[in-house]
């Protein structure tokens, strides 16, 4: 391994035990030594990649919003199969990068806590992505592919049936994850005769 892979290495080992850190015990509640501790380094090293529990926080912040992007970026080939595919790729990234889950809760977290900068906050608050899938819903209801109801309330089930889903493997992974359609059951349209 070169030199700058084993500081790449480095670098993730930090922001993994940090979000481990911040999950469990809050940010608030986690000190440098905590995380320089879990990724078994010094202090005095860690702050050789981030300059301040802040720092390590924004870049944490920053992986988490690029994660909530990757969903409206993707292509798909009706509303109701945006959903499948989301719905598919989260939970495989859930059973094969338990950080995926971690980050859901990290950011619910960010934006209820109290005193993280206001500048993080504001960008953590920033993210709506219930609010930019209603557009979505709505396209899907006049097609007939997703169920009636009011657009808003269907996203926001959704995605908080995501949430919780990643909440729940964050605490006990040992829990079998949800099969992806069940979760897109909850706005696929219904055929006419089925229960």
């Amino acid at each position: 391994m070169n030199r700058k892979e084993q500081k790449e290495q480095r670098k993730n080992q930090i922001i993994a035990a940090a979000l481990d850190l911040f999950v469990k015990k809050g940010y608030m509640a986690t000190k440098i030594s905590d995380i320089a501790k879990a990724a078994n380094m010094s202090d005095g090293l860690l702050f050789h990649y981030f300059e301040s529990k802040e720092k390590l926080l924004e870049e944490l912040t920053n992986i988490g919003l690029q994660g909530t992007q990757m969903p409206l970026q993707m292509e798909y080939l009706d509303e109701l199969n945006f959903f499948e595919v989301v719905t598919a790729q989260l939970i495989t990234f859930m059973q094969e990068q338990p950080i995926t889950a971690k980050m859901f809760v990290f950011m619910a977290q960010m934006q209820r806590t109290e005193g993280i900068p206001d500048r993080i906050k504001q960008v953590v608050l920033s993210v709506s992505t219930i609010e930019k899938t209603v557009e979505i819903i709505k396209n899907g209801q006049e097609r007939g592919l997703i169920r009636n109801g009011d657009p808003m309330a269907l996203s926001n089930a959704y995605w908080c049936s995501i949430q919780g889903i990643a909440e729940q493997f964050t605490m006990h992974p040992e829990i079998p994850l949800p099969e992806a359609e069940w979760i897109v059951d909850i706005i696929r349209a219904k055929s006419k005769g089925a229960i």
